[in-house]
């Protein structure tokens, strides 16, 4: 790892298959959990052509250890992220009362 931003999750590679670095998002991490990377480390990772923040390769995929993980497979059915609803029930006017006026 040349360099990565924890804040702003992201980062550059460097290897002889990426010359000029490799962009990398934090969301190409293959771990579980915070996904962060430090300077120094010694990482594998996949590279795609492209162009990214002016680095002419982009990371689809990175991750420590010797073997690559297999792809997480995609969510299908229901989600495991936060869904919230709101609904608001108006009581009917009452007799009398004016629309636009309080009182």
């Amino acid at each position: 790892m040349r360099t990565f931003d924890a804040d702003e999750g992201w980062g550059v590679i460097d290897g002889p298959d990426v010359p000029g670095g490799c962009w990398v998002h934090f969301s190409a991490i293959a771990i579980d959990g915070y996904r962060e990377l430090a300077r120094g480390q010694h990482v594998s990772f996949r590279a795609e052509a492209a162009s990214q923040d002016g680095f002419a390769y982009r990371a689809v995929k990175v991750w420590m250890g010797g073997s690559e993980p297999p792809d997480q497979p995609g969510v299908q059915g229901n989600s495991a992220a936060y869904e919230s609803s709101l609904t608001l029930i108006f009581d009917p006017p009452h007799p009398g009362d004016v629309a636009g006026t309080q009182a």
